[in-house]
């Protein structure tokens, strides 16, 4: 380890400052382009030492967790908080221009979809419960050490509300020495809990203490763990369009309302008079049932519990045109163009690997309308380049914050043909 003195010169996709210097690129979290710093360098990762010339762009962070005079790394939740909210806005907006760019692809890129503090509602945390305390929070970066949470702007006031409850759960569990994570959803009706990475499963006496535990709380909906229902006091219910969701336990949802409903209101406007629609990766329906309120859905996704939950709310909303819940596996069987034939439009929204084999076929179909929705700008701009490779032109290309204070940009693109 040796400790030089450098100058930052651009950030990276992760958000780290770059520095370069004879010795190749070093990266340093926590910095900003224009900053004079005293590093210690392992390798081509730099630790702030000292700030010599801070960026006008450098603010006070918001959380006394985020860490030591505003240079970051304690909890691991956040890693932008002492950017300032114009660059702040200008970076993520720039990471989807970026993208397109290493691509090829000249097209225009909206104004940032900010996000708010107190507007995540799915979170993660890790626990450790030990015989001389609990410990309930986030990792340090790079670490396995947790890092205990007494506060936490991202989160929204109903879960933070609940703080005491989610410890209290976590210390009816036996003392051990591995960590287990605990994800946190609000929904209309409580808090719904998973514990999962819980070494060994439940003995019967942990199984009673929980159910007691949750029992005598209020505001908690239901509690899994390693996937298997513990106690339900009330279904935990999402609220899309009006269809209510019971998810499978700790299933996947977006992190925040806003950005949620930002989105949606995206596909449905680009939707326009479409009759048949196919929503691809449609997870427990997000966006498929706000789509049935005006056009007959194809729901296509992999995970077995996701699809029973979304066929399950399809049938019992009122209201919805006809909705074909499928399971199938889009990496490996993509629908090809003769089974997208017939319809208007398609909305996909992948995980962060893409579709890439889906793009392909789609980019062989006649679909008029397509609507691209990813949380990761590389493997976006890799599909847009297959699809406007075989016809279709990109009309709008939008970047919604949903990971406040992090390097996590979501996108809606949209694609016409003929």
């Amino acid at each position: 380890m040796s400790t030089q003195s450098v100058t930052i010169s651009s950030l990276g996709a992760e958000g780290d400052g770059i520095a370069h210097g004879p010795d190749g690129p070093l990266y340093v979290p926590f910095s900003l382009p224009g900053e004079t710093l005293a590093v210690a360098r392992v390798g081509n990762q730099g630790t702030i030492m000292s700030i010599t010339q801070a960026a006008p762009e450098r603010v006070e962070p918001k959380c006394r967790h985020f860490g030591p005079d505003g240079v970051g790394g304690t909890c691991g939740g956040c890693s932008l908080q002492h950017m300032e909210k114009s660059a702040y806005n200008a970076f993520k907006r720039g990471l989807v221009e970026a993208a397109l760019k290493a691509r090829g692809i000249d097209a225009p890129v909206s104004p940032l979809v900010e996000a708010s503090q107190g507007q995540r509602r799915r979170l993660v945390y890790t626990v450790r419960n030990r015989e001389k305390g609990l410990i309930f929070g986030f990792n340090q970066p790079g670490t396995h050490q947790v890092v205990p949470i007494e506060e936490c702007p991202i989160t929204s006031p109903a879960v933070m509300a609940r703080f005491a409850a989610l410890r209290a759960i976590c210390a009816s569990m036996a003392a051990g020495s591995d960590a287990f994570r605990m994800t946190v959803i609000e929904t209309t009706t409580g808090l719904d809990v998973s514990l999962d990475g819980v070494r060994g499963g439940l003995k019967e006496r942990e199984r009673r203490a929980l159910s007691d535990t949750v029992l005598k709380l209020k505001g908690i909906a239901r509690l899994s763990v390693n996937g298997e229902i513990v106690i339900e006091p009330q279904k935990p219910l999402l609220d899309f369009g009006g269809a209510l969701v019971c998810p499978p336990p700790g299933a996947f949802t977006q992190a925040t309302l806003p950005a949620e409903e930002a989105m949606a209101a995206l596909v449905m406007a680009e939707l326009g008079k479409a009759k048949k629609v196919a929503d691809l990766f449609a997870g427990i329906g997000t966006f498929a049932l706000r789509i049935a309120r005006k056009a007959q859905v194809l729901a296509v996704e992999s995970d077995e519990k996701a699809v029973k939950a979304l066929d399950a709310a399809a049938r019992a909303t009122q209201g919805l045109k006809p909705v074909k819940a499928e399971r199938r596996d889009l990496f490996r069987r993509p629908l090809m163009p003769f089974e997208l034939k017939g319809l208007d439009a398609v909305v996909f929204d992948p995980p962060r690997a893409g579709a890439e084999a889906q793009s392909a076929e789609l980019a062989r179909s006649d679909v008029r309308t397509l609507v691209a929705v990813s949380c990761n700008p590389l493997t976006l701009a890799r599909d847009l380049a297959i699809l406007t490779a075989g016809g279709y032109r990109i009309r709008s290309i939008t970047p919604i914050d949903q990971f406040l204070w992090s390097a996590h940009v979501e996108v809606v693109a949209v694609l016409t043909k003929g």
